[in-house]
């Protein structure tokens, strides 16, 4: 029964995305909803890392990992300008990092 949840949630999700897709693929948007979709990958980005830094009770709870894969994050910001790379350095430090220690 859980496996069928399971492969209906990620059914639904699939479909979700794939409707907006097909329906809007030969669509022109109008420049200002392209300019607004600029901000969606930082705007993502945030809400990632605050999750991550913050407990479920709302507590800051930084550990080393995090503030790691932080700092690798805003040095890559700064030096490429590319989601990309600061997402792949980022997490690569953060699920890096306790093989290292």
């Amino acid at each position: 029964m859980i496996l069928l949840t399971i492969f209906l949630m990620g059914l639904g999700s699939y479909a979700m995305r794939a409707i907006f897709i097909l329906a809007l693929s030969g669509k022109t948007f109008p420049p200002l909803a392209l300019r607004a979709l600029e901000y969606v990958a930082p705007a993502v980005m945030a809400a990632l890392v605050m999750t991550m830094l913050v407990s479920p009770g709302g507590d800051p709870v930084p550990a080393l990992r995090e503030v790691a894969g932080l700092g690798t994050a805003a040095v890559v910001a700064l030096l490429t300008r590319n989601h990309i790379y600061v997402l792949i350095t980022a997490m690569g430090v953060y699920w890096g990092l306790p093989y290292l220690i």
